[in-house]
């Protein structure tokens, strides 16, 4: 028995042939068209009158904060007063002294109380140290608390006595190392 074979899809060559020519001819039209500009592609519009970087509008096209809107930064007003808890930079000492009939260091310490308005409590500690040479040691501290009312200024003269029945020639150095200041 012979058995029959078909190499064709059902169309024939000839018609596949036309549509293959068919096909690369619209190719080939499409590509001129949009090499020569035929087909047109749309429009953009651009304005020529952008408004000047001084003109009235109130927004910052290059990055500044619009009007009307708070600004990141924030500044305290001039009446306005600043906190700070170490009060050091509120003292002042002077005449470091240690007397030898007494065994005892003095030290005079000035408070002023920057503030208009309020007044603040200022933990004083005071140290007289050993100067040459410095190696950190102190020879005595005075602690004290006082009240400074709004624009005032208190003086007082920490002192220090020795528990030594004779001392010999000795440098030292009076400091003030902490003014711990609390508002009332």
């Amino acid at each position: 028995m012979k058995q029959r074979t078909s190499t064709g899809t059902g169309i024939g060559g000839g018609a596949r042939r036309g549509i293959r020519a068919a096909v690369a001819g619209a190719l080939v039209l499409a590509t001129a068209a949009t090499v020569s500009g035929c087909i047109s592609r749309p429009r953009v519009h651009v304005p020529t009158n952008f408004p000047s970087p001084s003109s009235s509008s109130s927004y910052d096209p290059y990055g500044s904060t619009p009007t009307g809107y708070p600004s990141d930064t924030y500044s305290p007003s001039p009446t306005q007063e600043t906190f700070d808890p170490d009060g050091r930079s509120d003292v002042s000492g002077s005449n470091c002294d240690f007397s030898n009939s007494l065994r005892q260091f003095t030290y005079t310490v000035s408070i002023t109380n920057p503030s208009s308005t309020d007044s603040f409590s200022y933990d004083m500690a005071v140290n007289w140290m050993k100067a040459r040479p410095a190696d950190g040691k102190a020879y005595g501290l005075h602690e004290r608390s006082i009240i400074v009312g709004p624009g005032d200024t208190e003086t007082y003269t920490a002192k220090y006595t020795v528990n030594q029945s004779s001392i010999g020639q000795f440098w030292y150095t009076c400091q003030i190392t902490r003014a711990q200041k609390t508002r009332m």
